[in-house]
């Protein structure tokens, strides 16, 4: 049986206060920029992996919470660069920071953020802790360029759109993990056992937010529903819905990609198609399987708490 985490500790407040007390780089306009988007909210679950992966080998989360801010820098940097290269309007509820900053310190607090970060890891911890961040910065520009790349291809599969979420998104929630027990002092098992998580975990939660982005309303999006079918990204519910489903949906598909016709009703009319030819149900199957793959990757860590506590946290995607 698993054991219960320690009462009176809440990681969410502790990453909180965190960021509220101590986060400030030395530029004056880039920390606002940076602020505004952390202000904005978030679940910051990246900060959150590396706590508990710190704790799942013996670890205390009070003095991994540096690291852990990293994280959720990363995260909020690739969202800025991201906000800029679709041109989205909102994120997270608010104006994105190019809307209120423009483009040009967009990119560049984005930039500024992604070398200031490098700059105190390098400073403050040893290898392979860098080297992991910095593969991952990699990963996820990489995953960005091969989501662009796919932009409107009907032919999209299922394992090159594995290949995008896992370096897209996935890369950065292992290396939140990965990196949460190396700076802990965890043995090779747990850390490959944590990253595995973070990399099955990952992957789910693209899945679950591609399936959100069709499903869910724009209050709780923070940003327009059908986003991703605007920008004719291949999510999986799309990618599912036309390999299994028939020719006039498939037709329907390339009339919408190619007329730019993105009214509300002509969205709908799309969902709509793509449920009808199975593909929000067969991504909850498939969902389903990495949630129970993230957690069978945690069995290394025996009984901590922290395990059980990252158990839930696959859950509740689904």
């Amino acid at each position: 049986m698993l054991e219960r985490a320690p009462v009176g500790r809440d990681l969410y407040a502790l990453v909180e206060e965190y960021f509220r007390t101590s986060f400030e780089t030395d530029n004056e306009l880039i920390t606002d920029a940076i602020r505004r988007m952390l202000d904005a909210g978030g679940k910051r679950l990246r900060p959150r992996f590396t706590l508990l992966a710190a704790e799942a080998v013996g670890g205390r989360a009070e003095e991994h919470l540096r690291l852990a801010a990293f994280m959720e820098l990363i995260h909020v940097a690739t969202l800025i660069h991201d906000d800029v290269v679709d041109s989205a309007p909102t994120r997270r509820g608010v104006n994105a920071t190019a809307v209120d900053f423009g483009n040009r310190i967009s990119v560049l607090a984005g930039d500024y953020l992604f070398a200031w970060i490098f700059k105190n890891v390098t400073a403050g911890y040893a290898p392979p802790i860098p080297h992991v961040l910095s593969a991952t910065l990699a990963d996820i520009t990489d995953g960005e360029v091969l989501q662009l790349h796919a932009l409107g291809d009907l032919d999209a599969t299922l394992p090159g759109y594995v290949e995008i979420a896992t370096k897209k998104t996935a890369s950065l929630f292992a290396a939140a993990a990965e990196c949460g027990a190396l700076a802990a002092g965890g043995s090779p098992f747990a850390v490959r056992a944590l990253r595995d998580f973070g990399t099955a975990y990952g992957i789910a939660f693209q899945m679950r937010d591609d399936l959100l982005d069709l499903t869910a309303d724009e209050a709780t999006l923070g940003k327009p529903v059908g986003n991703d079918l605007r920008e004719r990204k291949m999510t999986i519910p799309l990618v599912l819905a036309l390999a299994g489903g028939d020719e006039v949906f498939r037709a329907d598909v390339e009339r919408f990609f190619s007329d730019g016709d993105d009214a509300r009703e002509r969205v709908a009319a799309v969902v709509g198609g793509i449920a009808e030819q199975g593909g929000l149900a067969q991504t909850e199957a498939v969902l389903a399987g990495y949630v129970e793959r993230a957690k069978q990757s945690l069995a290394p860590l025996g009984t901590v708490p922290a395990r059980s506590e990252l158990a839930a946290l696959a859950d509740a995607l689904l």
